[in-house]
């Protein structure tokens, strides 16, 4: 769950970059959204969401 938030808030942070530097418009970036929401709601998502889970452990077991 706090992956999911993070992830959540990390992506808003870039889309609301990206709209104020003009690299992206806001209907782009609203249609973006909506088919992220839509997708979420897909059967699709418990194989993004196992996909993202495997990333970020995969980066949380690399040392430095």
């Amino acid at each position: 769950m706090a992956i999911s938030v993070s992830v959540v808030l990390l992506l808003a942070i870039i889309l609301v970059v990206l709209i104020r530097g003009g690299n992206i418009k806001t209907g782009p970036a609203v249609v973006a959204a909506l088919f992220g929401f839509f997708l979420a709601s897909t059967g699709m998502a418990p194989t993004i969401n196992r996909f993202l889970n495997s990333l970020a452990d995969t980066i949380g077991s690399i040392k430095f």
